[in-house]
């Protein structure tokens, strides 16, 4: 992994109805030229209109890699908004992936330090920004969905910031490693405690793992762990 890369372009959102839809959301985003204040809430200026699924704690930032966008249009040439910024994310990069990163990895964001927290979860909103039917479940299905941060440091950040490595925990999970176990529909129970044991994980997420882990458990006739 590169030891540093540099932010191209910083995103902040309003919540706000969705086009042709009686929901809201903020997962329309617009660039930030200037520097911004980062809180373990999320960027200054930032909003959510769903708290229970984005924003705060472990999903204060989300970081989506910009290659990505040339496979999702390939998938779907039909489909809009498949530019960086254009999902969501709050930063966007090149050179950094699900391959790269692991749970736990702290990282120096201008001002701010920063620790991978856990896997983005795609959802509905996706396929309606990009107007486009099975978008989040191709990001899902390949392992294309970013990830969140939690921040450890306030601090000011900024398009052209470096975002660079400074620390990972012992045997670490990566982010492509997480995703490929907890997608396979019967996962080795002791696939699943690897992933809950990691350092650095949401607490929601050890949660949810321990209890698929606990139900394998009291549901396998072979006990297979």
């Amino acid at each position: 992994m590169n030891p540093r890369i540099a932010v191209d372009g910083l995103y902040i959102g309003q919540v706000a109805l969705l086009a042709g839809d009686s929901r809201s959301s903020a997962i329309v985003k617009t660039p930030v030229a200037g520097r911004c204040l980062l809180t373990a809430e999320g960027l200054s200026g930032d909003t959510q209109a769903d708290r229970r699924a984005h924003g705060g704690g472990g999903k204060a930032l989300h970081q989506y890699p910009a290659e990505h966008y040339a496979r999702l249009a390939t998938a779907f040439p039909a489909a809009q908004h498949l530019v960086p910024g254009g999902l969501g994310e709050n930063i966007s990069t090149h050179g950094l992936t699900e391959n790269d990163v692991c749970i736990g990895d702290v990282f120096r964001l201008g001002g701010a330090r920063i620790q991978v927290s856990q896997p983005r979860t795609p959802c509905w909103k996706i396929d309606h920004r990009a107007a486009s039917e099975g978008v989040a479940a191709f990001i899902a299905e390949h392992g294309l969905a970013g990830w969140y941060y939690r921040v450890l440091e306030t601090g000011e950040i900024a398009p052209g910031d470096w975002l660079e490595h400074v620390e990972r925990p012992a045997d670490a999970v990566s982010l492509a490693e997480f995703l490929r176990v907890n997608r396979e529909p019967r996962p080795s129970i002791k696939a699943l405690n690897r992933l809950a044991d990691a350092s650095g994980l949401d607490a929601q997420w050890v949660g949810k793992l321990t209890q698929r882990a606990e139900w394998l458990r009291n549901n396998n006739p072979g006990g297979a762990a």
